[in-house]
């Protein structure tokens, strides 16, 4: 949401009040802001503190980190002094530039935020952060404060003063420039840099910090901030403009839009899932994970969303990316990898409390060597979609496709991690089962459609109709007459929703309609709100620690609801829905409906595409 009128501020501002634990310094997660320049990120709060940002690479070791370890992972604060008396905050237009305003009992300042753009596009970084403050009434003294901790807090900086105006911090590969058009002074005890000015109503000043590799220190300046800026206003301007976003929620579909564009690594064409690590699934408890990686699954269904509001142009570079990373074999396919294609991202923990002493703190994620067979499935249908709506399909991309489905043909029988990459034993996931199916079945369709060399549909379409067989048959619990989570079980799982989603089953299929109910009694809050699943018939995970409403789950719902002729209720459901972003348009993952607070890392692009998905699905059964 653009404005300061977006449904979600009202329960924003309720949320904010709501106590986050033991430790009131920690922000809520849902208190921060996100900027982003398709390769970098950071997360300024409500009070204009930068408490996470990532330079150079989204899945860089952190500069700042007071989100996870608030007296050890450093900050950029600006702040007015006096006595707060309120502030609000928005982002400029439909773009990622970020006005913070802030009122104190002496005046008003609004700070300007934003991660530079070139305008040539975003392939080739400035990694610039520029922050501009502006005296709107009265007088007030501001204070800057700059507290770097390279690598997750572990490095203390050398600081240095090259002139009032410039600043700079080193530590191993990472370095950082200060350029300011105030004074600003280095405190080697403190660690920081900082100072205080003096503001009166039309003055205003800017900082901008400059990223760069430790062995390529530079203090010069390359560009003047205000040029900086206004390139960067126009390059998010140009890019949302293409959006065919329109009807009652055209400004979270823009919004959600420019949320997955800013999670787009712009040389590589990898979409990341969040730009957060270790935001926890649970207040207090271990279920702490690395999201900063490109997760096939996510990807794919990021680039269907993307495209459903107009913006197909971020196909091409995830396409490439993937070959790339598969080395162009379906062999070589994993289920997630690093922003530039890294296929090895060792999980480990770093010397972080965790935001509010939720800890550990996990760099990297071991999930990359799982097994989650419901990749095939989320790579053919994508490109299914792409293709019938653009591209013929070159022999090389054929090949990796085909290879892909000769995998799905050959593994299907295996147990997997499932969708929600439980680290417990394998199951027959039916979720899993059935994204087997769509593979194969997307194969056939674009083999019989292409005229493809080297298909045996023969064999793929005996095969499909065996994946249906042993679904119809293990897959259903006798007694409900539902789908279940898995073969063996008589639990459901919100990933059946997906059923219907795929179009495995019809929406009116009485044990999909059985399916529906038992989620609606089993999973779901007294909002309406899906949680994911629950183990043993109690509301925890398999890993054993209680969590919130999965947010795209509920999505799920939603479009099941109106694909079963239950439009009032879905749009019902999808407004409380809405209510649950912060003031901005910002969505986690999850939220916990006791607390009232977002969860896990944040934003998140599974819930923003999940919204575009089921407010598309509102808007056309209208």
């Amino acid at each position: 949401m653009d404005s300061d009128d977006s449904p979600g501020r009202l329960h924003q501002s309720r949320m904010t009040k709501t106590s986050t634990g033991s430790d009131h310094r920690y922000r809520p997660i849902g208190d921060y802001a996100l900027l982003s320049d398709c390769h970098s990120s950071a997360l300024v709060n409500s009070e204009g503190s930068i408490d996470w940002a990532c330079l150079r690479r989204f899945d860089a070791g952190s500069t700042f980190a007071r989100i996870l370890d608030f007296d050890r992972g450093g900050f950029f604060a600006i702040s007015p002094m006096g006595t707060s008396v309120g502030r609000s905050r928005r982002y400029v237009g439909d773009t990622m530039v970020l006005e913070t305003t802030l009122h104190v009992d002496g005046g008003t300042i609004t700070i300007t935020d934003a991660f530079a753009m070139r305008p040539d596009g975003s392939h080739h970084p400035l990694n610039a952060l520029i922050r501009r403050v502006e005296a709107t009434e009265g007088t007030v003294m501001v204070d800057v404060r700059i507290e770097p901790r390279f690598d997750y807090g572990s490095a203390r900086p050398w600081l240095r003063s090259h002139t009032a105006r410039v600043q700079s911090a080193v530590a191993g590969d990472d370095s950082i420039v200060v350029h300011s058009d105030i004074d600003l002074r280095v405190d080697g005890d403190a660690g920081a840099i900082s100072g205080r000015h003096r503001l009166r109503r039309g003055d205003s000043f800017t900082v901008m910090l400059i990223a760069q590799p430790a062995h390529q220190f530079d203090a010069a300046l390359s560009a003047e901030p205000d040029v900086l800026l206004a390139e960067t206003l126009d390059w998010w301007g140009k890019w949302s403009a293409a959006s065919i976003a329109e009807g009652p929620y055209a400004a979270m579909l823009t919004r959600s839009a420019l949320v997955l564009k800013s999670l787009t690594c712009g040389p590589t064409g990898a979409i990341i899932a969040a730009p957060t690590t270790s935001l926890p699934e649970v207040i207090g408890g271990t279920a702490n994970w690395d999201y900063r990686y490109c997760w096939i699954r996510d990807a794919t269904l990021t680039l269907a969303a993307l495209s459903s509001v107009g913006h197909d142009e971020v196909s091409q570079g995830f396409r490439e990316f993937l070959m790339r990373s598969a080395a162009g074999h379906g062999e070589e396919l994993q289920i997630m990898y690093g922003a530039y294609g890294e296929r090895r991202l060792p999980e480990f923990e770093v010397d972080l409390c965790g935001w509010n002493q939720s800890s550990p703190v996990r760099v990297g994620n071991e999930a990359a060597g799982q097994t989650q067979l419901d990749v095939y499935g989320h790579v053919l249908t994508a490109v299914h979609l792409w293709h019938c709506r653009h591209a013929d399909i070159n022999p090389d991309e054929w090949a990796f496709l085909a290879s892909l489905v000769e995998l799905a043909c050959r593994r299907w029988t295996e147990a997997d991690a499932g969708i929600w990459e439980i680290r417990g034993d394998e199951q027959q996931y039916v979720h899993s089962k059935v994204m087997l199916w769509a593979a194969i079945d997307c194969g056939i369709e674009l083999a019989t459609d292409y005229g493809l060399d080297g298909a045996d549909t023969a064999r793929w379409i005996a095969t499909r109709d065996a994946i249906r067989e042993a679904v119809d048959t293990d897959g259903v619990d006798p007694l409900t007459g539902s789908f279940v989570q898995h073969f063996g079980s008589v639990e459901v799982d919100a990933s059946l929703l997906q059923l219907a989603i795929t179009g495995f089953v019809e929406p009116d299929d009485p044990r999909l309609i059985a399916t529906v109910a038992k989620i609606e009694s089993d999973l779901c809050t007294d909002d309406g709100f899906v949680r994911r699943y629950r183990s043993s018939g109690a509301e925890e995970t398999v890993d054993g620690d209680s969590e919130g409403v999965f947010l795209l789950c509920t999505c799920w719902l939603v479009q099941v609801m109106v694909m079963q002729g239950r439009t009032a209720e879905a749009r019902e459901l999808f407004e409380r829905l809405l209510e649950l972003g912060n003031d901005v348009g910002l969505y986690a993952e999850e939220f916990d409906p006791n607390t009232r607070q977002l969860l896990g890392n944040f934003p998140q692009a599974f819930t923003h595409l999940g919204l575009i998905a089921s407010a598309l699905a509102i808007e056309s059964a209208s």
